[in-house]
């Protein structure tokens, strides 16, 4: 093992003995009270199994056939889930045919942030992670299932979806994805179109022809932003079937693989002989993987907090530290929009899933020790899925070398020697910066703040011309006790342009601009928030700030003294409190952990990180 990724590992399970002593302990509890239906009395069992079959109900009464619940995530606005929508129907009869039954538990929400980006909507999509969660806990409650079947793969849906399941972490559970959609209009030719928008060089029609023609059916948008990211991580962490992450919507593989999970859950629970519970998979190696598959691909920020919230409803507790020494020593070995041109589908043809773990695990860069839903080992994984002549499925070896290393290279080749994520520290307080999307010429800055409260202010300065000139763009009030943390990629097509003029720029704030962070230095997360005692409160248009990215700097360079005696900026939230539902959801905003403790309504955290 590489001994960072080794010393890594060792002090998260040292952080964490206790809780995941507690955690381990609770779900042995749970083991042990069998098969639970088991538990149920008459009355429940029956309902439990009124609405089905007669041969399910006689499956059912036996307590010897596995009952596999589904939670689906599924909705046909989204064009990533709307593949779902005859998934239980499939995978019921696939499991039909073992001998077993399904039963759909539950649906959870399923919100899409290219739909709400820079909309109120978008208030609620980080706390749709733990509603889902918590829905999806709910769906599972019935005592009425031996395993389950996760469908889901968007940016909040998949860590919902997984937080859950390790509350049910006696039992297994595969995730199933449904692949992305085929490749549209180059991602350049995208953000070409976009900025020429922002300054206003072409019109409404001609940005909406653009964009449908890059998202332009259905599956998972092509980009490498938080969905895909979800699917990455999820496979190197052993919960996916080996290479099933991105393979597209509708062929036969893609049928293939879905039948292969729902037949192998069967096969997993514990009235089988090859009992591998969540719990036993989800470890402080496997989380490792899992953050050390992101930073070798550029993936999204947002799981800068999404594996912090997962791994602590395993009893683990990892902080941004964690990640940035795994970053240190982590190659970059994709360049994937928007750390490059390419989309993910030509990652998938350049070798893909099993080509990227085989060259990390043979450098050791990843656990192979773990539990799989497939075994132990990550072997499997270093092959890829195909259909024989006979139709049936196989796992094969890959090509030695990558097919196209302009989107995907070998260790011994990388793009970067460091996975591209760096933690900023300073007096404005804790901060990711994305820095695989950078361009080589990107230099540390240090220069006047430009100061919004809301993110729709920044078009009007920008059109009158008023960011023309070296600037620090600080957007504040945007942390998850403020306003639920929406990301805010309306800012990046005109940050964009004043680069292109020749301006130095920057983005500091305590929202977030997850997957798709681009080319202009973004600090973000920033933590404490405004709301929270951050001093991005106190932060004034023209005080000097510095986003160094190199040394690791976040400073705000007003006098000390000063700084003591000016008070925060006071703003009025309410009218990011109300409409589009956001009024129901006060009392879970008002309970968000901080950023660095996963952002999360589910777990408090408070102690300070950065070991």
């Amino acid at each position: 093992m590489n001994p960072t990724v080794a010393a890594v590992t060792e002090r998260i399970e040292k952080r964490s003995a206790a809780s995941r002593k507690d955690y381990l302990a609770r779900m042995a509890k749970a083991r042990k009270q069998g098969p639970h239906r088991g538990a149920l009395s008459c009355g429940n069992l029956a309902h439990g199994f009124a609405a089905c079959g007669k041969d399910d109900k006689q499956e059912l009464r036996s307590l010897t056939k596995a009952n596999i619940g589904i939670v689906t995530a599924y909705n046909d606005m989204l064009s990533a889930h709307q593949p779902y929508h005859d998934y239980p129907d499939k995978i019921k009869q696939a499991i039909r045919e073992v001998g077993s039954v399904a039963q759909v538990a539950g649906g959870v929400p399923a919100m899409c942030d290219g739909v709400t980006q820079g909309q109120p909507g978008m208030d609620l999509s980080l706390l749709s992670r733990d509603v889902i969660a918590m829905a999806s806990a709910v769906s599972l409650s019935h005592n009425m299932f031996d395993g389950g079947l996760m469908l889901g793969i968007c940016d909040k849906i998949v860590p919902g979806l997984l937080i859950s399941a390790l509350s049910f972490g006696h039992l297994p559970f595969i995730f199933v994805p449904a692949g992305p959609m085929p490749s549209g209009i180059p991602n350049s030719e995208k953000a070409r179109i976009r900025e020429l928008y922002a300054e206003g060089k072409v019109g409404k029609a001609e940005l909406l022809d653009a964009e449908s023609a890059s998202y332009h059916t259905a599956g998972t948008c092509t980009f490498y932003g938080t969905a895909n990211s979800n699917q990455l991580v999820v496979e190197l962490m052993g919960l996916h079937l080996p290479g099933a992450s991105f393979v597209n919507p509708g062929n036969d593989l893609r049928e293939a693989l879905t039948r292969a999970a729902a037949q192998h859950v069967t096969r997993i629970t514990d009235l089988g002989s090859d009992y591998r519970p969540i719990s036993e998979i989800v470890t402080a190696k496997t989380l490792v993987n899992g953050i050390v598959g992101l930073l070798a691909t550029g993936g999204s920020t947002n799981h800068t907090m999404h594996l912090v919230a997962i791994a602590k409803a395993a009893g683990y507790d990892i902080n941004w530290s964690d990640f940035e020494a795994l970053s240190d020593v982590t190659p970059m070995l994709t360049r994937v929009y928007p750390n490059g041109q390419a989309d993910i589908n030509y990652f998938q043809r350049a070798g893909g899933m099993a080509f990227l773990t085989r060259e990390l695990r043979d450098a050791g860069l990843l656990h192979n020790d773990v539990e799989t839903v497939v075994g132990h080992g990550l072997d499997l994984y270093t092959k890829k899925p195909e259909l024989g002549e006979d139709g049936k499925l196989n796992w094969v070896e890959i090509n030695k070398e990558s097919l196209d290393e302009d989107v995907l290279r070998p260790v011994s080749n990388p793009f970067s020697d460091h996975g591209g994520l760096k933690v900023l520290s300073g007096n404005l307080g804790r901060a990711v910066i994305k820095t695989s999307s950078l361009p080589e010429q990107a230099e540390p800055i240090t220069a006047p703040a430009v100061v919004f409260t809301d993110q729709n202010d920044l078009d009007a300065a920008f059109n009158a011309g008023d960011l023309n000139k070296d600037c620090v763009v600080v957007v504040k009030y945007q942390g998850p006790k403020a306003i639920g943390m929406p990301e805010l990629h309306k800012l990046t097509p005109p940050l964009g342009v004043l680069q292109k003029r020749g301006y130095k720029v920057a983005l500091v704030t305590d929202g977030r601009m997850s997957g798709a962070s681009g080319k202009v230095p973004a600090a973000i997360h920033v933590t404490p928030e405004a709301v929270d005692g951050g001093l991005i409160a106190k932060v004034k248009d023209g005080d000097m700030v510095k986003l160094d990215f190199l040394t690791g700097e976040l400073e705000l360079l007003v006098d000390s003294n000063e700084l003591e005696q000016r008070e925060p900026e006071k703003i009025d939230l309410t009218d990011s409190h109300f409409g589009m539902g956001r009024e129901l959801f006060g009392n879970l905003r008002a309970s968000f952990s901080g950023a660095e403790q996963g952002a999360s309504v589910l777990f408090k955290d408070d102690k300070e990180h950065g070991e």
